[in-house]
C-alpha cells in the first residue's frame, strides 16, 4: 500500500498529521537541504516522538515523495493555459521558480514520476494541452524532452548558487579569480574555439539563459507537431 492510500492513525494529544509532518520537513529542507531532513529531526520540530511518525510515513523516501508533491502544488497553474506552448512554457518556468524557493527540489527532479495528487494534476494539465494536437506518443516525447531540458538547466543553476555560498565568491568574483589561469591557457593557441567564446561571446544571466534555451526546445517541439 502506498503512502497515498494508507490511512492515518488516530489523533493523539500532540496534534500530528501528514500535512504537519510535510510542512516541517519542507521547512527543514529549505533551511539546510535534504541532508537536514530525517524523521528524528522532523519529530523534534513537531515536539513529537520519532516513533509516532512511523504511523504516517514508513521511510525517508516516502517523506521525500510527500515533500515533492507539496511543492508541485506551487507548480500547478491556477487555470488551464491557452495553448500547448503556453502550457509547456508555464511548466518549465513554474518549476524553476519553485526550485529557486526550495533548492532541494533540484536534487529530486528527473526520477520516477511523482504519484501524489499535485504531481498527477500537473501531468494531467500538461498532457491535456497537447491532446488533439499530437498523438499520445509524440505528446509524451515532447513532455519528456522539455522535462530533460529544464531539469538539467535548473540543476546547473542551483549548483552555481551552492558554489557561490560554499566559496563566498560570486560568479563575477570567481571569473576574476580564475582569469589569469584561463588567459594563460587560451594564449597557448590550443583552444581557439573556446577563446572565441570567452572573448566574443555574450554573458547572460541564468534567467535569460533558461528562457532562451526553453524557446529553442519549444521551437523543436513545434516542428515535430506541425509535421504531416
Amino acid at each position: 500500500m502506498t503512502v497515498w492510500d494508507r490511512p492515518e492513525p488516530p489523533t493523539r494529544p500532540v496534534p500530528l498529521d501528514r500535512e504537519r509532518i510535510v510542512a516541517a520537513a519542507v521547512a527543514l529542507a529549505d533551511e539546510g537541504g535534504l541532508e537536514a531532513v530525517s524523521l528524528r529531526k522532523v519529530a523534534a520540530r513537531l515536539n513529537a516522538g520519532p516513533m509516532r511518525l512511523y504511523g504516517y510515513i514508513s521511510t525517508k523516501q516516502e517523506l521525500f515523495d510527500l515533500m515533492v508533491d507539496e511543492v508541485y502544488a506551487e507548480i500547478l497553474p491556477e487555470e488551464q493555459p491557452g495553448d500547448w506552448r503556453e502550457a509547456l512554457s508555464a511548466l518549465a518556468h513554474r518549476t524553476r521558480r519553485a526550485a529557486l524557493r526550495h533548492e532541494w527540489l533540484a536534487d529530486l527532479l528527473g526520477g520516477r514520476p511523482t504519484l501524489g495528487p499535485n504531481g498527477l494534476a500537473v501531468a494531467e494539465t500538461t498532457l491535456a494541452a497537447l491532446d488533439g494536437i499530437a498523438d499520445v506518443d509524440t505528446g509524451m516525447r515532447a513532455v519528456e524532452t522539455l522535462s530533460a531540458y529544464f531539469t538539467g538547466a535548473i540543476r546547473r543553476e542551483i549548483a552555481n548558487l551552492r558554489a557561490e555560498r560554499a566559496t563566498g565568491l560570486s560568479k563575477r568574483d570567481w571569473q576574476h579569480a580564475s582569469g589569469p589561469h584561463v588567459t594563460r591557457m587560451l594564449a597557448t593557441g590550443r583552444f581557439p574555439a573556446l577563446a572565441k567564446a570567452v572573448y566574443d561571446g555574450t554573458d547572460v544571466d541564468a534567467e535569460a539563459s533558461f528562457a532562451t534555451g526553453l524557446d529553442w526546445v519549444l521551437d523543436a517541439v513545434a516542428a515535430k507537431l506541425t509535421r504531416p
